[in-house]
């Protein structure tokens, strides 16, 4: 199951489970749309992986399986 990041790795913007911008990698590495445009280039900073739309969790299964509440911030490995 997905654990739903509540924030961007690069800028640390806020990205609540129903944000249609964020993107992830396979490790579920968390960045928004923007961050993951103009300063990665698609491309996961920590596995090198390509970065794909979250899956937006229905609100009936998100009160069944509520998304994570911790913060990863690591704004040195997102240098333009």
């Amino acid at each position: 199951m997905l654990e739903l990041r509540p924030n961007c790795e690069c800028c640390d913007r806020d990205l609540p489970p129903e944000a249609a911008d964020a993107v992830i990698c396979t490790y579920e590495c968390t960045f928004c749309r923007g961050c993951a445009e103009a300063k990665l280039g698609g491309v996961c900073p920590n596995c090198g992986g390509n970065l794909v739309a979250r899956p937006i969790r229905p609100p009936h299964m998100l009160a069944k399986h509520p998304a994570s509440t911790k913060r990863i911030l690591k704004p040195e490995g997102c240098a333009a």
